[in-house]
């Protein structure tokens, strides 16, 4: 009997210890922190800088256009024919676009006839585009122009084949 009476005690320590042992509930975690929001460098973007820059390329693109139109002359004339007045309309168009292109003709021709003669017929070739540029609007202020009579050949030789390229204007952007 001594070992009834002694569980109820014992029973009765274990259940305080229990009740007296219970886990209190954990707090709530913290709210998470608010999301780090980087601060980009604020770029300031020239917009100038780049007009300026893509004026240039275009404007090197538009010099590079003039300096590939090359016109031909029957012989002993200055006449321009009209298979090249689109190339001296592509001049005229890249010299409205560009203000600031200014160009140079030089006038050419075959080795035919005298070194004064072939000079004064490539003046006249010269002057045969610059006319017709300034006819299309262009001011004549803007066109310089220079004969070389037969003085550079386009192609070496004796022969219609190379006289035929040797009478010529080009076109050179300043």
């Amino acid at each position: 009997m001594n070992k009834k009476y002694l569980v109820l005690p014992l029973a009765a320590i274990f259940l305080s210890m229990a009740i007296g042992c219970h886990k209190k509930e954990a707090p709530p975690p913290p709210p998470p922190p608010p999301p780090v929001v980087e601060k980009k460098p604020e770029v300031k973007v020239d917009s100038s800088a780049i007009k300026a820059r893509m004026h240039a390329e275009a404007l090197a693109r538009a010099k590079s256009e003039v300096n590939q139109g090359t016109i031909y002359f029957d012989y002993d004339k200055s006449a321009i024919r009209d298979e090249y007045r689109s190339v001296l309309y592509g001049v005229v168009e890249k010299m409205k676009e560009f203000s600031e292109i200014r160009i140079t003709i030089s006038g050419h021709c075959d080795e035919r006839g005298t070194a004064a003669y072939n000079l004064a017929l490539g003046e006249r070739r010269a002057n045969a585009a610059k006319k017709f540029i300034m006819d299309a609007g262009i001011s004549g202020s803007r066109i310089d122009t220079k004969s070389w009579g037969e003085e550079k050949p386009a192609m070496e030789g004796h022969n219609e084949a190379a006289w035929s390229k040797n009478r010529r204007d080009e076109f050179m952007a300043n």
